[in-house]
């Protein structure tokens, strides 16, 4: 891939085409990905630099303004000029590589991992394993082994935590704070909202002064407002979809059901009221959206209407 056209598709200057064969080739392997995150750190470093000189450049473009007026022939003012940039050019490159020296080896440098369009397989230096779902990013300290410290800004990550019992394993996310020592658990972040279940060990959840403790099979949920951690048992694996690639539906309500499949395709599917209260036990496969609503009609003998970007599950008749 060429990196000038990944350069377009960061400043947003690509077209329809461009944007659809960098995300093709960002789908395509792990090291075109890893590979892209470092042609967009150099470039928010160079676009942070840019700033941070802008005064320095003004002062030297006046200063050669001024010399200017003493250079006689136009061959000898080109001469200048090319000089002054090819100087500040040598000068730029040197910067942006001593800065990501320093940033990449210093203490407490943040490593950020974000999944764009697929799922992805993220193994962390302490030997925990995570699976972030699309449009999901966290960072992670660079001394992870003895800093087990991360921060999840949005999505949805499952985590195999390495035991480490003299380095507890934190989770940073908005102003909650998640502990654990060595043990399997789903995290959600979508806008205000946060919910977590427990597959396995024991998770410790803090926000404020208020603590709880979340063992195997419990389920924690907390919105914008809220003043209070809400803990309750988990009555579905849904949250794993990402991960096992199937809706796995074991006698719960419908409504429940169609929230998880909005929230998996970015659909509009809505329920009649006289269908709200039906449960439903089937398993769907992650694919087509138009294939599993078919079978949930077949299941409960309903019917499937549109309207717009609605589509809307009613009762036969």
């Amino acid at each position: 891939m060429d990196d000038e056209l990944l350069a377009k598709f960061l400043l947003k200057e690509s077209s329809e085409d461009e944007d659809k064969q960098v995300r093709d080739w960002l789908d395509a392997a792990e090291a075109n990905q890893q590979h892209f995150d470092q042609i967009k750190t150099i470039w928010q470093l160079s676009h942070t630099l840019k700033n941070q000189n802008k005064r320095d450049e003004q002062q030297a473009w006046e200063s050669f303004k001024e010399r200017r007026e003493d250079i006689q022939t136009k061959e000898q003012k080109n001469r200048k000029l090319r000089t002054i940039w090819l100087r500040a050019a040598a000068i730029l490159v040197v910067a942006i590589g001593g800065w990501l020296l320093y940033n990449v080896h210093r203490p407490g440098h943040d490593i950020e991992l974000t999944a764009l369009n697929r799922v992805r397989n993220a193994h962390l230096p302490d030997g925990s394993v995570l699976t972030l779902n699309k449009h999901s990013k966290i960072s992670y300290a660079s001394d992870f082994k003895d800093n087990r410290t991360l921060k999840m800004d949005q999505g949805d990550v499952f985590f195999e935590v390495a035991k480490d019992k003299s380095h507890p394993f934190v989770i940073h996310i908005d102003q909650m704070l998640v502990e654990v020592v060595g043990t399997s658990f789903h995290i959600r972040h979508a806008k205000n909202n946060i919910e977590l279940n427990v597959e396995t060990g024991i998770v410790r959840v803090r926000h404020g002064s208020e603590e709880i403790k979340l063992y195997q099979g419990d389920r924690m949920s907390f919105s914008a407002g809220m003043h209070k951690l809400t803990k309750e048992k988990s009555t579905d694996q849904l949250y794993n979809y990402f991960r096992t690639q199937v809706f796995q539906a074991n006698n719960i309500s419908l409504s429940r059901l169609v929230r998880a499949l909005n929230e998996a395709y970015y659909t509009h599917i809505i329920l009649d009221e006289r269908v709200k209260h039906l449960a439903i036990s089937t398993t769907l496969k992650f694919g087509d959206v138009n294939e599993n609503l078919r079978v949930i009609c077949e299941t409960l003998d309903l019917k499937l209407a549109r309207q717009g970007n609605q589509m809307i599950l009613a009762l036969k008749g």
